[in-house]
This record gives structure tokens, C-alpha cells and sequence, in this order.
């Protein structure tokens, strides 16, 4: 029962809660419309099929064989490949400092959502009134701290509370449970989302822009680029989520059926969260009588100041949609985050013998104290160089060190295929081989360098290069050295054994 439990979970979690998160919502529609509109969706489901799924299927392996945390796969397949695993924990660990933060603002945005407190300067209220960035209220530079701005210190401390409440319930009492309860609730909330923008006027205005295609865009390289940068960010890959949880899985489970379900039902989220914010912009480009090219943006200003514009234009139930929208926000961030979480509580729990309860305390604890200097007047600023360098030299890169290790250095990928094979029924052959093999290497390769390049030439976003040594290159340097650190704590030789499918994994995990 509980191993059928958790395939269950699995199954929705790796592909919803997971993989699902905030950047589902706001990021996949501006990407898409940024490159080529309906004519990036062929690059995209390429890349979905080349690497998207080809890499669930290896990393859902790596843990259903090993039967371990993201270092413990790695060091039952070969020692000497171990600190890929504690790397990619470290990557999950930074990511969990600063995402709890965006679902604090979620959260409190949810609150503002009832009478438009952002008032009509939306962007204003955000940067200045509720974040108080310190280069706005206190004229410093970028790089000063200033102090805990209350209204996001508050829902972070609620947002923990959530998070490691669920984790101290262990694997079967908490993180499914949890999913049960916030999984259906973001689909409900955010079905209704769409639903309504899609009667809103100026919607097919909006779906227009978004979908029509932009042919002399496909033949760029960086629209492909961009749409393997966009499954490999929204897939959860590399950085240990997967793995994890593929470990829980029983020894029949339908490995490759699990990784296509998890791929397009992520896509399929994503291409819903194009329709409902591009449908939207539609309403609010007719509104103010402008194109819709002029009212889209990405990333933040997207959900936390496009948005609150778009609810004061409503015609109607403003409030009741604002909640439902941040709300649904909430639950795509707590899923996710709850993942996140459960690679290094499950990493520490294994290496070091603890109890889950003291595991969940010291990974959980320590990522909610660090979150805090997100929660200061001067924490956009790190949280923003902190997001970009560990996605752009932290998950990517490990995904790329990951693929060519286990494809041309231990030489996996045949006994990987045969493992996946012998319990599915899609069976997978030499495709798969050549898509880990040789497809992704040389694009994850490309794009590497390519942004190697452009961030050697010029600093992001202007930043200072003293701010982004230690708030970017140092974040992303310092996963990577933790990971070599970890290593060099020993395992047992009992350690390194693969359990016997008789040990219920997880069942004792308290």
C-alpha cells in the first residue's frame, strides 16, 4: 500500500508539485513569446523529447536502482562520481534560500489582493511601499544589506513553518498529504484563472501574439537555446529532486511511463499558463489601447506589478481573482519548495545518521535562516544574482558535468536502459543512448560557453563585478566546492550496499 502510495505521489508530485513551481507561470509564456511565439513551440517539444524526457527517464534510474539520496545514487554507481550528488543538493539548498522569499511575497500579495491595497502605481507599491528596496528608501548602494522589511519577514516565518511542519512528518505522512491538498487546489484555482481570461475582452488579442508564429526566428540558435534552457529549468533536472524521489518508487514501477507523464504534464501546465496570461495581456493591452508587445514582461514584474494592473482593469470580482491567482501562486511555490527541502534533509539523514526530525532541523533550519537577507530592504538585489548564477552556472552546468559522466566516463547508459526497460512498457533503445550521449552534451555545452562569454563581457543586469563576486560567481563556486567537501566524508561499506527491495525505503524515514 504505501509503495503504491508513493508511485502515485511520484507521479503527480514529480510531475506537478515539482516540477510545477513558479516559474511555470511567469516564466514559459514570456520565453515563448520572446522567441518566436507559436513557431518556439516546435524547438520546445524537440528539446522536451531530446533532453526532457530522455533525462527523467536517467535520473528516475539513477534512483530507482540506487535506491538513495542524490549522493548516495551517485556513490553506489561509482565513488568517484559522489560529489556530483553533493552539487547538486548545494544547488537545491541555495535555491531553497531565496524561492521561500517569492512565495512570502506571494503570500502577502494574496492579503493585498483584497481591495488592490498596491493602489494604481503597482510598480511603485512593489519596489518602494513593499519590498522598501534599500537603494529607493535609504538612497544606498546595491550590495547594502538595511534591515528586515516586516511584511516579507512575516510570511517567510509562516511559509517555514509550512514547509518544515510537512517535512517533519516524513515522506508518507506529510510531503503526500501535502500534495494531495495543494496539487488539486492550484489546479481548481488556476483552471478558473485561465477560464475567466479566456472571456475577457481582447483576449484572442492577446493568444494571437502569443501563438502566432514568428518563422524567421526558428532557424535562430538561440531560439533553440532558449527552448532547451526552458525544459531543463522547468523539469526540475540536476539538481537532485528526482533522484531522491525516484528512490521511493517499488521495484515494478513503470520508470519510463513515469518520466513521459512527468514531461508533458508539465508542458501541458506550461501551455496552460500561456493561455491565461497571455489572454489577459490581451484584455489589458484593449483596455489601454496599446499593443500587447508593450504591456508583456518577465519574471517579477510579470506576477508582482503586470498583474495587480490587470485585476484593478477587471470588470468585476477583482479581489476574489487576485486571490485565487496569488493564492495558486502559493501552492505551486509550497510544492515545489517542499521538494526542494527533501534532497538535503534526505542527503544529511543518510550521510550522518541523524534522525529525520534532527535532519529536517539542521537542512531546514539553516536554509530558513539564510533566507532572512532575502527578507531585507537590500535582499532583491541578492536574491536576483543569487537565482540567475546557480541556474545558469549551477544547474545547467551540473546537468551537463552529470550527462557526459555518466554517458562517456562510468559508461551507464546501457545498463541504465536495460534497468528502465525491464519494468516499463514503452521501452526505450539506441535514441535515448544518442540523445544523452551526443545531443545533450553539445547543446548544454553551447549554451554554457555561450553564456560564459556573454557574462565575462558584461556584468548582469550592470550589477558591480565586487557585488556579483560574492553574490553570484560566489554562490555558484561555492555549491560546486561544497559538493568536493561532502565527498570527503566517508561512507561505511554497508552504506554503499543497494538495499534489498524487502526494505520498505521511507517507511521508517521520521
Amino acid at each position: 500500500m504505501f509503495r503504491r502510495l508513493v508511485l502515485i505521489k511520484l507521479q503527480l508530485s514529480a510531475a506537478v508539485g515539482s516540477a510545477v513551481g513558479l516559474g511555470n507561470i511567469w516564466r514559459f509564456p514570456y520565453v515563448a513569446y520572446d522567441n518566436g511565439g507559436g513557431a518556439f513551440l516546435i524547438p520546445y517539444l524537440f528539446a522536451l523529447l531530446t533532453a526532457g524526457i530522455p533525462l527523467l527517464i536517467m535520473e528516475f534510474t539513477m534512483g530507482h536502482k540506487y535506491r538513495g539520496s542524490a549522493p548516495l545514487s551517485y556513490a553506489r554507481m561509482n565513488k568517484k562520481t559522489e560529489w556530483i550528488g553533493w552539487w547538486q543538493v548545494a544547488i537545491a539548498f541555495v535555491i531553497s534560500t531565496y524561492y521561500a522569499v517569492i512565495i512570502a511575497w506571494a503570500m502577502a500579495y494574496t492579503y493585498f489582493a483584497v481591495g488592490q491595497q498596491w493602489g494604481e502605481d503597482t510598480g511603485g507599491f512593489l519596489m518602494a511601499d513593499y519590498l522598501k528596496r534599500v537603494d529607493i528608501v535609504n538612497d544606498a548602494a546595491i550590495g547594502s544589506v538595511g534591515s528586515i522589511v516586516p511584511g516579507v519577514f512575516i510570511p517567510l516565518v509562516l511559509v517555514w513553518v509550512i514547509t518544515l511542519g510537512v517535512l517533519f512528518k516524513g515522506v508518507k505522512k506529510g510531503i503526500e498529504v501535502a500534495n494531495r491538498i495543494f496539487i488539486p487546489t492550484l489546479v481548481v484555482m488556476f483552471l478558473i484563472i485561465v477560464i475567466r481570461a479566456l472571456t475577457l475582452e481582447g483576449a484572442s488579442l492577446g493568444l494571437e501574439t502569443f501563438f502566432k508564429p514568428d518563422w524567421s526566428e526558428i532557424m535562430s540558435p538561440g531560439v533553440w537555446v532558449a527552448a532547451y534552457g526552458q525544459i531543463f529549468f522547468s523539469l526540475s533536472i540536476a539538481f537532485a529532486i528526482m533522484i531522491t524521489y525516484s528512490s521511493y518508487l517499488p521495484k515494478k514501477a513503470d520508470i519510463n511511463n513515469n518520466a513521459f507523464i512527468a514531461g508533458f504534464s508539465n508542458s501541458s501546465v506550461e501551455l496552460l499558463a500561456g493561455f491565461g496570461v497571455f489572454a489577459t495581456l490581451g484584455f489589458m493591452a484593449t483596455q489601454s489601447g496599446v499593443g500587447v508587445d508593450e504591456v508583456a514582461a518577465g519574471g517579477i514584474g510579470l506576477a508582482f506589478v503586470v498583474f495587480p494592473q490587470i485585476l484593478n482593469t477587471f470588470p468585476g470580482l477583482n479581489g476574489l481573482f487576485g486571490v485565487l491567482f496569488f493564492g495558486s501562486l502559493v501552492f505551486a511555490g509550497l510544492s515545489s519548495l517542499i521538494s526542494i527541502v527533501e534532497t538535503f534533509v534526505a542527503g544529511v539523514q543518510e550521510k550522518f545518521k541523524v534522525s529525520r526530525t534532527k535532519a529536517v532541523m539542521i537542512g531546514g533550519g539553516l536554509s530558513a535562516l539564510i533566507s532572512i537577507l532575502f527578507a531585507t530592504q537590500g535582499g532583491l538585489f541578492f536574491l536576483d544574482a543569487a537565482d540567475y548564477f546557480i541556474n545558469t552556472f549551477g544547474i545547467a552546468l551540473a546537468g551537463l558535468v552529470s550527462v557526459i559522466t555518466i554517458s562517456w566516463f562510468v559508461k551507464k547508459l546501457k545498463p541504465f536502459q536495460d534497468h528502465a526497460n525491464a519494468t516499463s512498457d514503452i521501452r526505450i533503445g539506441l535514441w535515448w543512448r544518442v540523445c544523452l550521449g551526443v545531443v545533450t552534451p553539445v547543446v548544454l555545452g553551447y549554451m554554457f560557453i555561450m553564456n560564459l562569454i556573454d557574462n565575462l563581457k558584461e556584468n548582469y543586469e550592470g550589477y558591480s563585478t565586487s557585488f556579483l563576486l560574492y553574490s553570484g560567481w560566489g554562490v555558484a563556486i561555492a555549491a560546486l566546492v561544497f559538493g568536493f567537501i561532502f565527498t570527503g566524508l566517508k561512507w561505511s561499506a554497508k552504506d554503499l550496499e543497494v538495499p534489498a527491495y524487502s526494505e520498505e525505503k521511507g517507511v521508517d524515514a521520521k
